[in-house]
C-alpha cells in the first residue's frame, strides 16, 4: 500500500437522538444520527402508516382480486 493516501481510521462514537450510543471505528469522529436500529419503526414494530388522501384505499381497490370471470378458452386448430 502507498503511504499517506489513506485517511486515518480511528475510534468513534455514533449517537442517536433516542440516546443509543454505538462504539465503532470510522474515518469521521463523533457521528450523530436521527434514527438507529434500536428505535427504527420497522424493527420496533411501532410503524405508523400515514394515509394521505385515501391512497391506501385507492391502492387496495386497484389491486384487489377481481370478480370471478369465466375462463377464456383458446381456439385450437388441427394441423394436417
Amino acid at each position: 500500500m502507498k503511504e499517506g493516501i489513506h485517511p486515518e481510521y480511528k475510534e468513534t462514537t455514533i449517537t442517536c437522538v433516542c440516546g443509543n450510543v454505538i462504539e465503532t471505528k470510522s474515518t469521521k469522529k463523533d457521528i450523530k444520527i436521527d434514527i438507529c436500529s434500536s428505535c427504527h419503526p420497522f424493527i420496533t414494530g411501532k410503524q405508523k402508516l400515514l394515509d394521505t388522501a385515501g391512497r391506501v384505499e385507492k391502492f387496495k381497490r386497484k389491486y384487489a382480486p377481481k370478480a370471478e370471470v369465466a375462463p377464456v378458452t383458446k381456439k385450437t386448430t388441427k394441423k394436417a
